[in-house]
C-alpha cells in the first residue's frame, strides 16, 4: 500500500471499537442493567485484546531488542498508544462506574456496599461467610524478593498486601499476595438487607474485611486489587510436519502458564509497593496498566437484578421463519424456493430443524458441516450423531484453531468421531472459517442437495445475540460448487474447474472482489453510475484499502458500515472524499457481511463469512454466497438501507477515533435496529396472511 494513503493502525482502530462498546455503558437512554451490561463487555473485550494483541506487540518489541533488526512495525511506539488510549477508557469507565451507574443503582435502591459501610449485621454475616465459604481459597502468600516468586493464575484475581510487623512502627514494609476466589464463588453477594433495600457486596471487600485474620502478627495497612494476564496466543512451531492437534492440545496446557502480558493494579497504589511487583513478578513498564478499585469487571455480566424487568431493554421475541421453521417436510418447503434467515430477529429453531429432519430422513444419505464455533450443548451436533445411528454418511470439519474454542472443539471433534462421524481437522498454516452445510437425499432416484449457507457459525448461543445472515437454498449453481468446497476439505484436492458463482478463500475471493471494484471504477470512467455498499466487521487489508481509495478518487460511491476494525479514513479530501463510513453498537453483535455492487443496475449482492482483513482474504477458506432470489435481495437492501439511515446508534468512522453520533436533528429517530425487528415482524405477518390465503384456496 502507497505510504501516502492514510491508514490506521489495526489495534487503535480496534480501541475505537471497543469504546463505542463503552459509550453504550454511559448512554443514559439505555436502560440501567443493559449500562452494567456494556461495562462487562468491554471489560470482557479487553481482556482479551491484552492476551492476544498487546502480546504480540511485547513479542515483536523482545524480538526486534534480540535482532537488532529493523521492524516495519514499531512495537514500542504502538504500545505506547495503545496503552496511553486505554488508560484514558479506564479512568472513564472508573468515572462512568463510579460517578454514574453506581448513582444510578442507588436511585432504584440497590446499594453496592463497601466494607466501612456495613451494618453490625452485615458485618457479621460477611465475617461468617468468609470462614464457612471463603476461607480454603484465598491461598495468602508473604512475599520475599529473590526468594518467594508467587505464580499468579491468569486473570484471577488477587490483593497485594501491605504491612508491618506488629509492634515495630517503623519496621520496614512486608508484602503478601491473597487470592480472591471469585473464580470458585460468586463476584456479588447479597447482603441482609433492610426491607424496600437491596445491599450487595463484592466478594474482593468480604476478602478486605477478614485480612487480618490471615496475617495475625502483621498490622495491615492497606490493600490493592491485582490480576495478572498471560499471552493466550497459541504458539505452534512447524505447522507443516507432525500432529496438528497434539500440539494444540500441549499448547492449551501451556496458555495459562504462558507469559505475562499485562498487570492490572489499583491506580492508587503506591509506588513503592509497585516496584516491588514489578521486580518480584519480572515485569517490565509496558506490561503495567492502572485500573481501578476492581478488576474482571466482566463479572458485572452476573449482577443481580432483583427481577427490575423496568430496568433492562424491552424483549423483542424472536420471530418464526414460516413455513420453514416447523414445516413437517422441510426439504419440500425448501424446493419451492430460497429463505432468508436473520438472528436474533429469526429463531434459529429452522437450522435446528434442518438438521434434526435430516438426521431422521429415510431419503437423505450424506449430511456435511463446516464447525467452526460451536456451543458446548448443540443440538445440531446431537443431530449430526443420531444421524449416524440413522445409517447416513456424516462428515464434519472441524476448525481446531478457532480462537478460545480450541479445546470446545476438540471436544466435540472426538465425540463425534466416536459416534462415527467422519471428522476432518484444521490444515497447517490455513484455518477454514466458511460456514456451509450440505445435505444429499435421493428423489426419484436421482441425488438432490440441499444448502445452509451463512455468515455466522452454527452456535445456538451466540445466535441469540449475533446479528448474523443464513440462506436456505437448492439452487444448484451454489450447491455444486459447495459440494467442491467439502471435496477440498476432505481430499486437500484443488478442484478442477474452480468456482464460478461461489468467491472461495485460496481461490476467487480476493481476485472476485477486486474484479467487482474495478468493474466500478470502469463504470465512473464512463460517466456512469458507480456504487458500492460493503458491511462488515473489520475492514484491514491494506491492497484492498488502496484498492477503495482509488475507487474513490475514480468517483465510486462507497459506503461502509464496519462495527469494529476500520483502517480506512473516510472523507479525506482528494483521497476518500466518495466514501463514507458508520459504525452500529447496539443491544445485537453486528456480524454479517454483506456486499452490494450496483454493476451497471444489475445489482450483484453477496453475503460472506469473511471480514476485508489479510487473514480472512489471503490465509483461510472463506466464502461469499450471491443472492439470487429477488425478493431475498429486495429485502437484505431495506435491511441496508435502514442501518445507513440510523441516527441513534450509528457513530461516524474518521481518523480521530472520537465516535461521534450521526445526528438526527429533529429527524425521525430511526434506530436501526429496532426498525430491522419490526421491518421483518412486518414481513412475518404477511407470510402467515399468504400461507393462510393458498391454505384455503386448496381448500
Amino acid at each position: 500500500m502507497d505510504k501516502n494513503l492514510p491508514y490506521i493502525e489495526r489495534d487503535i482502530s480496534w480501541l475505537a471499537f471497543n469504546h463505542r462498546v463503552l459509550q453504550e455503558a454511559k448512554d443514559p437512554n439505555v436502560p440501567l442493567f443493559e449500562r452494567i451490561k456494556f461495562l462487562a463487555i468491554y471489560s470482557s473485550n479487553l481482556g482479551e485484546f491484552f492476551a492476544v494483541r498487546v502480546a504480540q506487540h511485547r513479542n515483536l518489541l523482545r524480538v526486534g531488542k534480540k535482532t537488532k533488526r529493523k521492524l516495519e512495525i514499531h512495537p514500542r511506539q504502538v504500545l505506547r498508544q495503545l496503552l496511553s488510549i486505554v488508560n484514558t477508557q479506564q479512568e472513564e469507565f472508573s468515572r462512568i462506574l463510579e460517578e454514574e451507574i453506581i448513582p444510578d443503582l442507588k436511585k432504584h435502591h440497590i446499594f453496592l456496599q463497601r466494607r466501612l459501610d456495613l451494618s453490625k449485621d452485615q458485618e457479621k454475616f460477611v465475617e461468617t461467610y468468609f470462614m464457612d465459604h471463603m476461607l480454603p481459597y484465598v491461598q495468602p502468600v508473604l512475599l520475599v524478593k529473590d526468594k518467594i516468586r508467587p505464580f499468579l493464575a491468569n486473570s484471577e484475581l488477587y490483593l497485594a498486601v501491605m504491612m508491618r510487623t506488629k509492634g515495630k512502627p517503623e519496621g520496614p514494609l512486608q508484602y503478601a499476595i491473597v487470592k480472591i476466589p471469585s473464580d470458585h464463588l460468586p463476584r456479588f453477594i447479597e447482603l441482609p438487607s433492610v426491607d424496600g433495600q437491596y445491599d450487595i457486596i463484592m466478594i474482593d471487600d468480604i476478602v478486605r474485611h477478614s485480612i487480618t485474620w490471615l496475617f495475625p502478627g502483621y498490622e495491615v495497612l492497606d490493600t490493592y486489587s491485582i490480576k495478572l494476564n498471560r499471552d493466550a496466543e497459541l504458539y505452534i512451531d512447524d505447522e507443516y510436519s507432525g500432529d496438528l492437534l497434539q500440539k494444540i492440545k500441549n499448547s492449551l496446557q501451556r496458555r495459562n502458564v504462558g507469559p505475562a502480558s499485562r498487570l492490572v493494579y489499583d491506580r492508587t497504589m503506591p509506588s513503592e509497593l509497585l516496584e516491588y511487583l514489578q521486580t518480584v513478578l519480572e515485569l517490565e513498564n509496558f506490561d503495567l496498566l492502572p485500573e481501578g478499585r476492581y478488576h474482571n469487571n466482566f463479572d458485572f455480566f452476573k449482577f443481580p437484578d432483583f427481577g427490575m424487568k423496568q430496568l433492562k431493554l424491552m424483549p423483542l421475541p424472536p420471530l418464526e421463519v414460516p413455513p420453514i421453521e416447523k414445516a413437517p417436510d422441510i426439504f419440500e418447503v425448501m424446493r419451492q424456493r430460497d429463505y432468508l434467515l436473520h438472528v436474533p430477529y429469526h429463531r434459529f429453531d429452522s437450522v435446528v430443524n434442518f438438521f434434526k429432519q435430516a438426521s431422521l430422513d429415510p431419503s437423505v444419505t450424506h449430511i456435511k458441516i463446516i464447525q467452526y464455533r460451536v456451543g458446548r450443548e448443540s443440538q445440531i451436533m446431537e443431530s449430526l450423531i443420531e444421524a449416524v445411528k440413522h445409517g447416513k454418511q456424516v462428515s464434519a470439519f472441524v476448525e481446531v484453531k478457532a480462537r478460545f474454542d480450541e479445546e470446545a472443539n476438540l471436544n466435540w471433534g472426538a465425540r463425534l468421531s466416536e459416534a462415527g462421524v467422519k471428522v476432518h481437522y484444521s490444515w497447517p498454516g490455513l484455518k477454514v472459517h466458511s460456514k456451509l452445510a450440505l445435505v444429499r437425499r435421493i428423489e426419484n432416484d436421482q441425488p438432490v442437495l440441499y444448502a445452509y449457507l451463512s455468515t455466522g457459525n452454527f452456535h445456538e448461543q451466540t445466535a441469540k445475540v449475533y446479528s448474523d445472515l443464513g440462506l436456505f437454498t437448492t439452487d444448484q449453481r451454489m450447491t455444486s460448487e459447495i459440494s467442491k468446497v467439502f471435496s477440498l476439505l476432505e481430499s486437500k484436492k484443488l478442484p478442477e474447474n474452480g468456482f464460478e458463482h461461489l468467491l472461495v478463500g485460496q481461490f476467487n475471493l480476493r481476485s472476485g472482489l477486486e474484479e467487482l471494484i474495478r468493474y466500478e471504477m470502469e463504470a465512473a470512467a464512463r460517466g456512469e453510475k458507480a456504487e458500492i455498499i460493503l458491511k462488515m466487521n473489520s475492514l484491514q487489508d491494506p491492497d484492498m484499502i488502496e484498492l477503495l481509495y482509488q475507487a474513490s478518487m475514480q468517483g465510486v460511491k462507497i459506503s461502509l458500515i464496519i462495527r469494529g476494525i476500520c483502517c480506512l479514513v473516510p472523507n479525506v479530501k482528494k483521497v476518500s472524499e466518495n466514501i463514507s463510513g458508520i459504525s452500529i453498537v447496539d443491544r445485537y453483535l453486528e456480524h454479517a457481511r454483506i456486499f452490494v455492487f450496483h454493476h451497471s443496475g444489475e445489482e450483484l449482492m453477496y453475503l460472506s463469512s469473511a471480514d476485508w482483513m489479510t487473514r480472512n482474504l489471503s490465509y483461510r477458506i472463506e466464502t461469499a454466497f450471491p443472492i439470487y432470489d429477488p425478493t431475498i435481495k429486495r429485502t437484505i437492501m431495506d435491511l441496508i438501507n435502514l442501518q445507513l439511515s440510523d441516527n441513534v446508534k450509528a457513530r461516524i468512522l474518521d481518523k480521530n477515533g472520537k465516535n461521534k453520533y450521526v445526528k438526527h436533528d429533529g429527524d425521525v429517530r430511526i434506530q436501526s435496529q429496532l426498525e430491522t425487528y419490526y421491518y421483518l415482524k412486518r414481513l412475518h405477518e404477511q407470510e402467515h396472511v399468504q400461507l393462510e390465503i393458498s391454505a384455503t384456496e386448496r381448500t
